[in-house]
């Protein structure tokens, strides 16, 4: 396992990250849970993702349990606040759901502190100004260490910073978006220039676009799937996306790789990627994962480009 600084801050993140997104509280219990983050950790992870939503807490409140076996200083953990529950101020970036929140998923968690807090969404109903603030109590109180969104725009995204500077804020650190073979366009174009000038970290989601760039949604939706739990992701299962997988398989079988490694290594490839996060509910699924890490030298400027025949960046929708 190699790993990377975040951004420009001075944090180190395992190349490969644990994340907690559907599986925990649905597809894994406690044991299994602590025996998939022990693999991880056991193979060089340090870096395990979570948030408040996931699973209306369930997902903090089984990796609060699991991580009592570890030395918390060993790990870094996120969480993502924005989804608390069906209160009128349950949701959203206001500062009282920002302050509250956070309190209530390391409660969760079991701990005092998250090292990375991120605004899970943009929040059309919150000023930006306010929210900044908000983060910037959190970091002040030691709450959390580095503050970032996940799917805010580049505009909104450049907004916190200039606002953080104005007001002697802490600024968002790092961003952390869907980025995958098929979901490309926001990565490589829209935060570009945003990332180059403000040198931030990327914890990305989704490797595997929720599976189907494992394959195993070739011909159909297996029973307890992601594509089966949950009814919007179904509607990523398009001919089109299913042509692309096609495509990439064909190359995977060239480099006697698995489809599912072929396209973590790819993730992998760019050097904005601070960190890959990975999901799953079973140890050979997540030692398969792992194993994308020795397939990242093979990733030659030939196959990159046959890649990005296969896979072209999308035009924005």
């Amino acid at each position: 396992m190699q790993y990377r600084r975040m951004g420009k801050s001075g944090l180190r993140l395992s190349e490969l990250s644990f994340g907690s997104w559907i599986t925990f509280g649905r597809q894994t219990d406690l044991s299994s849970t602590r025996s998939l983050m022990r693999q991880a950790f056991d193979a060089g992870v340090n870096f395990f993702d979570n948030a408040e939503g996931y699973g209306a807490g369930a997902a903090e409140s089984l990796m609060g349990e699991v991580l009592k076996d570890f030395r918390r200083s060993d790990v870094v953990l996120s969480t993502k606040i924005f989804h608390g529950g069906t209160g009128p101020n349950d949701m959203g970036l206001s500062h009282k759901h920002l302050i509250e929140g956070t309190h209530a998923s390391l409660e969760r968690l079991r701990t005092d502190y998250v090292d990375l807090l991120f605004c899970h969404r943009p929040d059309p109903n919150t000023p930006i100004e306010e929210t900044v603030r908000a983060m910037d109590v959190l970091v002040r109180q030691g709450k959390t260490f580095y503050w970032g969104t996940s799917e805010w725009s580049a505009d909104q995204i450049s907004e916190a910073v200039r606002i953080a500077r104005e007001c002697n804020a802490a600024p968002p650190a790092m961003e952390q978006p869907q980025y995958n073979l098929l979901h490309r366009q926001r990565m490589e174009r829209e935060y570009e220039p945003v990332f180059e000038r403000h040198e931030l970290g990327a914890t990305i989601w989704s490797p595997l676009a929720s599976g189907l760039l494992s394959g195993k949604y070739d011909k159909e939706i297996p029973k307890g799937s992601r594509l089966d739990l949950i009814d919007w992701l179904r509607a990523t299962r398009t001919e089109a996306n299913l042509k692309q997988v096609r495509a990439v398989a064909e190359v995977a079988k060239e480099l006697d790789c698995s489809l599912a490694q072929l396209a973590i290594a790819w993730c992998l490839k760019n050097p904005r990627v601070s960190s890959v996060i990975l999901g799953a509910s079973r140890p050979e699924q997540l030692t398969e994962n792992l194993a994308a890490l020795k397939l990242v030298p093979r990733l030659d400027a030939r196959i990159m480009a046959e890649l990005d025949r296969r896979c072209p960046v999308r035009a924005a929708s």
